[in-house]
């Protein structure tokens, strides 16, 4: 018995009566079929995973060498760029990864919303991305504070200042967010020590449970067709290949396209135009003085653009509350989204032309947003903003009205190309 341990097949066997790992593999990757019609759309999750890891791991090796404090967090950075080996490498793979996991999300979120892969009996699936998404945001936003640049600080003062907004509890519960009356090095600690654990740990979760929810009822395709209603004699999905290795081999070439552009705004674009890393980050961060134009990074935008489109009173309410309460609302709404849709079919392909108009009408205020996110208020980008975010809302509001309304086309019985 100790001799066949030694071999490939004996570990496998002991490894197998502790631990279920031929059975995970089995089920998650070699006999997991998917549908054999996947485009190009469906790279993006696996393309998430990926940036996710390379997240976490230039994470750990950074903050190696930071220190969360108000005196010695911007020298740290410094000397992460200029002194450690291979720090600036490290160092721009992880802000440029971080732009890098936002676009890989939003397309992979864009998917959903036009394949309709939020449809039941995939509603958990999408609650979880969403609660994902959400965590995401807060695990950006307390990296943002990190370098204690003049950005990162004043951006910070702002996005804290925002939970004044809410009557009654308001100032109570910024100070308790940052800790301090003010963004201080008492703020930079905590936001450190959520960015780097707490938050970590629940983002793998809610990937594991994002995961195991799709696994268990099988992956929508870009025609909305459940593959499992239609098997062979040996329980099979027709229409369906394994995902290891048709679909392992399609992601690998994902993956390739992707690093080569992502090493090519690495080594060339790090800074991406100040998109990616602020020019007013460059200066360490100065309670005394407010930079010209206080905006968050890019992936925020279009909700900061929400914030300041709201520039008027209703029933009484501040204009400051009520911007708090529709920037919320706009990423609340996103989590309700299977229970709006009552169009009886699940793909764009055959949704009716209202509903193919107010997706893309959808896409262009989402983008708009968040360039008038970007730029400075004037009156006439509030106006655009405003108009833009009624867009963005009427796209929600009224989904129960027209994919009930509208006319479909015939769903076809079996997958197409």
């Amino acid at each position: 018995m100790a001799s066949q341990d030694k071999t490939g097949g004996g570990f496998m066997k002991w490894l197998d009566t502790r631990f279920p790992a031929s059975r995970l593999w089995r089920d998650h990757l070699a006999s997991y079929y998917v549908p054999k019609n996947l485009n190009v759309w469906y790279v993006f999750g696996s393309l998430a995973l990926l940036v996710l890891v390379n997240q976490l791991l230039t994470g750990i090796w950074l903050t190696m060498s930071y220190s969360p404090t108000a005196e010695g967090a911007f020298a740290s950075i410094e000397y992460i760029m200029r002194d450690v080996e291979w720090g600036w490498l490290i160092r721009h793979m992880h802000t440029t990864g971080a732009s890098a996991l936002f676009i890989v999300v939003y397309l992979h979120m864009f998917r959903g919303l036009l394949y309709g892969s939020y449809k039941a009996p995939r509603e958990l699936v999408w609650v979880f991305g969403m609660a994902l998404y959400l965590v995401l945001m807060a695990e950006a936003f307390m990296g943002y504070l990190l370098p204690w640049g003049q950005m990162s600080y004043w951006g910070a003062q702002v996005i804290t200042s925002l939970f004044s907004a809410i009557p009654g509890i308001g100032e109570g519960l910024a100070q308790w967010v940052r800790g301090d009356y003010l963004v201080s090095g008492v703020t930079l600690n905590r936001f450190f020590a959520l960015h780097v654990v707490a938050l970590p740990l629940v983002i793998l979760g809610l990937v594991v449970l994002h995961i195991v929810a799709l696994h268990e009822v099988g992956s929508n395709n870009p025609d909305g067709i459940d593959i499992r209603m239609r098997i062979d004699d040996a329980g099979k999905p027709l229409d369906g290949i394994p995902f290891h290795p048709y679909y392992t081999v399609k992601d690998l070439l994902g993956v390739a396209i992707f690093l080569c552009v992502f090493c090519g705004v690495i080594f060339y674009f790090p800074e991406g135009g100040g998109y990616f890393i602020e020019q007013p980050n460059f200066e360490p961060a100065n309670p005394l003085q407010t930079p010209d134009h206080i905006a968050p990074v890019w992936y925020f935008t279009p909700f900061y653009a929400i914030l300041r489109a709201i520039n008027f009173s209703i029933f009484g309410l501040d204009a400051r509350f009520l911007g708090v309460v529709f920037m919320g609302g706009a990423i609340a709404v996103l989590f309700v989204v299977p229970w709006l849709d009552r169009s009886p079919v699940r793909s764009m392909r055959y949704k009716g032309w209202l509903s193919k108009l107010m997706l893309g009408l959808f896409g262009v205020s989402f983008v708009a947003l968040g360039v008038l996110g970007m730029l400075p208020s004037t009156p006439v980008r509030t106006h655009l903003a405003q108009l833009f975010t009624a867009t963005y809302f009427a796209y929600f509001l009224f989904m129960p009205i027209y994919t009930r309304l509208e006319k479909t086309k015939p769903v076809p019985e079996r997958v197409t190309g």
